[in-house]
């Protein structure tokens, strides 16, 4: 590329890199103000009582998975979670991101979500293959697994903020190294077609099931590792990291492949689907190329990656990487930059790149830090998996009836359902015309009603339901 049309290309992205961020934010606006005025007087936990969770996070073994001390410090993450949703959306002190930035503890909510990713991997396929463990209630197992997707949301809700990535420190790395395996499971076949027939598999184990289970939640988990990336392109400086993400796992060329391949969207039955708030949705014809926040994150991570001065100069222009990036050509449209207009830098750097080589990098000595999370975590239970997994059948994973009960009480604390209700993107709709609805039952509390006619009508319906939950529900508190 010629030193003009450089200077052109970066001459424009300082003056508009702001602007491009603030156009895709509007497409997440709408979510929040859906929830704004339903989360103002809510809240999962006190700052004082944040505090103290934080300060007393702690790692823990693979050994120590799903122990009692790793299910409470399970509890307070979770809440931690909640919270930090709630302060967000709502414009909220952001206290809960304050805290953990302020007290260092980002390092920990990233090693324990790659610790939660090592036992999925290495000690839960044993564990199901073991003989003398068919256990009936799979729910203490379920939770473990779902960790991982607790702390990506976490992170996913705080990385927005520069100061968390420059908490992060080291930790930053490992983080890179996790999300490029989430991308790269993303981009491949396999775990998006475990996610389009989930709801395909009937009459299977308890032990099947929670496998299928977690294989679904892994493209959840993949899905939200799409944000963090875009998070830490845009505030990342250092050179390792920029490195790390250029140098080591090609970002750029692995997004690439997420455009092409699209996994957030499909075809059912003549319908274009989208995965939207973490749900398959059925997009009318009229808003088929309507961006999605996933699209509008992988375009953002594109522009931070390729448009930055720092990063043009470390990446590797070869054939190869080119001639991926100039697939991008082809998806930017008139229609899509009408939706995020900056992305015309992107255009333009594109057209310069078809007609011009940029020179290589310039090889020079770095010191460069590497991330060590995941090799320790490995290296120091190698040829131990096994054993592990025995153990925590014995030990972890083989509840009584009254810890079972215990741990169900807990989560009803944890899970309160106005919380859990103002969290969600969509407002309840009336059990029996589908209306939007304001009334519950008082009951079972699970249901939703618009008037007290449509709970009439519904109720010969709803009353079997309804005395199932309200038996159970008050099983688990006794």
């Amino acid at each position: 590329m010629t030193t003009t049309g450089n200077s052109v290309v970066r001459t424009s992205l300082t003056v508009r890199t702001g602007l491009l961020k603030l156009q895709l934010d509007k497409l997440f606006i709408s979510l929040w103000l859906n929830i704004f005025f339903n989360v103002m007087d809510i809240s999962v936990i006190l700052p004082v009582e944040a505090e103290g969770f934080i300060q007393s996070l702690e790692t823990f073994s693979l050994k120590e998975v799903g122990s009692e001390r790793w299910f409470k410090q399970h509890d307070y993450i979770e809440k931690l979670n909640m919270q930090a949703i709630l302060n967000a959306s709502a414009m909220h002190d952001e206290f809960v991101k304050d805290l953990l930035v302020s007290f260092g503890k980002i390092h920990i909510l990233v090693h324990e979500m790659i610790l939660i990713e090592v036992w999925k991997q290495k000690v839960f396929p044993i564990l199901c293959q073991l003989e003398d463990f068919n256990p009936e209630k799979t729910f203490h197992l379920y939770m473990v697994i779902h960790h991982e997707a607790t702390i990506i949301n976490l992170l996913e809700t705080i990385m927005f903020h520069k100061d968390s990535c420059d908490a992060a420190d080291d930790s930053l790395l490992d983080l890179v190294d996790y999300c490029h395996r989430k991308l790269t499971l993303l981009a491949s076949e396999a775990i998006r077609d475990v996610a389009v027939t989930y709801d395909q598999h009937k009459q299977i184990s308890s032990l099947e099931e929670l496998q299928v289970q977690s294989a679904a939640l892994e493209f959840e988990i993949s899905l939200k590792a799409v944000s963090v990336v875009r998070y830490i392109t845009d505030h990342a400086d250092n050179i390792s990291i920029i490195n790390r993400m250029l140098c080591t796992h090609n970002l750029p060329c692995v997004l690439v492949q997420l455009m092409d391949h699209c996994p957030w969207s499909r075809c059912r039955e003549g319908n274009v689907q989208k995965h939207i708030d973490g749900k398959w949705q059925t997009i009318p014809v009229e808003d088929h190329l309507k961006m999605t926040k996933l699209d509008g994150q992988v375009w953002l991570s594109l522009y931070n990656l390729l448009l930055k001065e720092e990063c043009q100069r470390k990446y590797d222009f070869s054939s190869f990487n080119k001639s991926q990036l100039l697939k991008l050509r082809g998806f930017l449209t008139d229609v899509l930059i009408d939706q995020l207009p900056n992305l015309v830098d992107l255009q333009r750097f594109l057209a310069h790149l078809t007609v011009s080589d940029p020179a290589p990098p310039k090889k020079e000595l770095i010191l460069e830090q590497i991330p060590e999370m995941w090799n320790r975590i490995i290296s120091e239970n190698s040829g131990k998996w096994k054993a592990i997994a025995k153990y925590q059948v014995k030990e972890t994973f083989n509840p009584s009836e009254s810890d079972l009960r215990q741990q169900a009480q807990r989560l009803a604390q944890t899970y309160n359902l106005d919380v859990m209700e103002s969290l969600l993107p969509e407002k309840p709709k009336c059990g029996s015309c589908g209306r939007e609805a304001k009334k519950r039952c008082s009951r079972c509390r699970g249901e939703w009603y618009c008037h007290r006619e449509c709970q009439v009508k519904h109720w010969p319906k709803h009353k079997k339901a309804c005395q199932l939950m309200t038996e159970t529900t008050e099983k688990i508190v006794s």
